[in-house]
């Protein structure tokens, strides 16, 4: 079983890193693992998408996946041309603080995330993407929260490192959003296994 996730957003607002630490925690967890990023040549304001597929075995799709089970929309300016390879019945997290786009909710199970807004309340207003993965990761179960807590302090470059602990609490922050919302486990990324 794959599970391919769609992110979206504009240069600077950390959509990179976010795919980035999904993918390492998924590794972390033994699965295998795709990650393609695609961004303008700006550094900050042009687009910047990503595609993460994660598998329990070997992943056979292409590093371009035409359908996603999932996404992660930061902002609504770059949305409309991914939306449409969002499956019928796909999980959409959106960034609420900022987007201001249209969202088929008949189409698509759509958890609104302020992530931004959370994220300045946490005085950490650069780490809304943290915000993101951890209220993916518990609507999804895709992975554990602390593999992607390693995750995301293995993601970070040498320069970067002052950040983890911010970071780690934007993380923890999303995740715990999702427990607030009655949100948490309610699009499982994976089947539970009989015990």
């Amino acid at each position: 079983m794959e599970r391919e996730l769609i992110l979206t957003g504009i240069g600077g607002q950390g959509v990179q890193l976010a795919a980035q630490v999904l993918a390492r925690a998924a590794t972390r967890e033994g699965r295998a693992v795709m990650l393609f990023g695609v961004y303008s040549g700006m550094m900050r304001g042009g687009n910047s998408d990503s595609t993460l597929v994660v598998a329990q075995e070997a992943v056979d799709a292409p590093p371009l996946i035409s359908s996603s089970w999932s996404a992660i929309v930061m902002h609504h300016q770059f949305w409309p041309p991914l939306s449409g390879r969002l499956r019928t019945g796909g999980v959409a997290l959106i960034n609420s603080s900022l987007f201001d786009g249209e969202v088929d909710r008949t189409r698509y199970r759509v958890f609104e995330v302020p992530a931004t807004d959370l994220a300045a309340s946490l005085g950490l207003p650069m780490a809304a993407s943290m915000v993101m993965v951890g209220a993916y990761t518990g609507v999804t179960g895709l992975v554990d929260i602390e593999s992607v807590v390693e995750g995301m302090r293995e993601s970070l470059p040498p320069y970067r490192r002052q950040h983890a602990a911010g970071n780690e609490r934007a993380i923890r922050a999303g995740f715990h959003a999702t427990e607030e919302a009655g949100t948490r486990l309610v699009a499982p990324a994976w089947e539970a296994v009989p015990a």
